[in-house]
């Protein structure tokens, strides 16, 4: 039985493609070999952070997410970064009766932005910087399941990322979906992982609230 649902932020319920722009011209590098160099570090398996590496070694994410808000250009995303199934799927989902979360990697500036667009959609919003743990680290999906009203295999994790959303969760022992958008789930999209560890995979958020009455009616998964 699924009770709650809790999502990621970036490339679940904010498309980041704008903010990756703001990055690339910060740095001063056009926005397509920006995005190029994105690609070829996620297919690696390395560090998304790396890719600031590749083109000023001794980045510093954090001194220089500073540098931009002094500058006048800080880290943003807004309504019009929302995917547009977003407000229609949590709707749904509320008018379920489920219990729902946003917790995901973010500064406490992204935490606020977060709170002014969903305060009113979600029981929680937690990030990174609130818990002081990051995903992938176990200790991040341990604060969810201490936050969640519900047992951790009654909670459905979604996100984008086998690695930092999909793998985690299973191993905290709840259930997950991949949404399939954003680089990270279009490159591991075919990968044995994510087609065998998500309890679904899907299009749109707009799929969870069929799917998760099928799932709760059935007591077993769904076919992805």
């Amino acid at each position: 039985m699924i009770r709650a649902v809790v999502f990621d932020v970036g490339e679940c319920l904010v498309d980041e493609t704008r903010e990756y722009g703001t990055w690339a011209d910060w740095l001063g590098v056009p926005r397509h070999t920006f995005h190029a160099m994105f690609g070829a570090v996620i297919a690696q398996g390395r560090d998304y952070r790396e890719v600031f590496q590749e083109f000023r070694p001794g980045f510093d994410l954090y001194a220089e997410r500073e540098a931009r808000a002094e500058a006048g250009q800080p880290e943003h995303f807004g309504e019009a970064d929302v995917y547009q199934d977003v407000r229609d799927a949590l709707a749904a989902l509320r008018a379920d009766g489920m219990w729902l979360g946003i917790a995901g990697n973010q500064t406490v500036r992204a935490g606020d932005l977060l709170r002014s667009l969903f305060s009113g959609d979600v029981d929680l919003i937690g990030t990174s910087d609130d818990w002081g743990a990051s995903k992938p680290d176990p200790t991040f999906f341990h604060r969810v399941a201490e936050a969640v009203p519900a047992d951790a295999d009654e909670t459905l994790y979604v996100g984008d990322r086998v690695d930092n959303d999909i793998r985690p969760a299973v191993a905290a022992g709840m259930h997950t979906t991949l949404v399939r958008r954003g680089p990270w789930a279009t490159i591991q999209w075919n990968s044995e992982e994510a087609e065998k560890l998500p309890t679904f995979r899907i299009e749109s958020l707009l799929e969870l609230s069929g799917l998760i009455k099928q799932f709760n009616e059935t007591g077993r998964m769904t076919l992805r």
